[in-house]
């Protein structure tokens, strides 16, 4: 098989991207997610941070508060990203190395999110 005939993440990763505002508080970012069928979204302003279901969960299971508890909080920093023409193999392993299920995909800047989902429905 061709390289250039292999699918890339452009081809599957979800946009428009979403995002949330660290100072948001962690239930406004539970109900984004709800309302977009998502369950990650990037930290405008923070610079390689998101939020995902999993970090929403962990600040619940510790009895915080989901009104006045910020996004910033409880966000994941540091995260890998990823860019539109990485192969979808690439992508797989890297969420196997890193132990993630979401990576943002910049191109200058933020341009949407592949989440393992998107490879397992690749895959299938």
């Amino acid at each position: 098989m061709d390289v250039d005939d292999r699918t890339r993440v452009r081809d599957v990763m979800s946009t428009p991207l979403e995002t949330i505002d660290g100072d948001e508080p962690i239930r406004a970012a539970a109900a984004r997610m709800t309302d977009a069928g998502i369950s990650a979204l990037v930290v405008a302003a923070a610079g390689g941070c998101i939020v995902t279901q999993s970090d929403l969960i962990a600040a619940v299971a510790e009895g915080r508060d989901t009104t006045e508890t910020p996004v910033s909080e409880v966000m994941t920093e540091n995260v890998e990203t990823v860019t539109p023409d990485l192969l979808m193999e690439e992508v797989a392993a890297m969420m196997t190395m890193y132990d993630v299920k979401h990576l943002p995909v910049v191109d200058d800047d933020y341009v949407g999110m592949i989440s393992s989902t998107d490879v397992a429905e690749h895959v299938s």
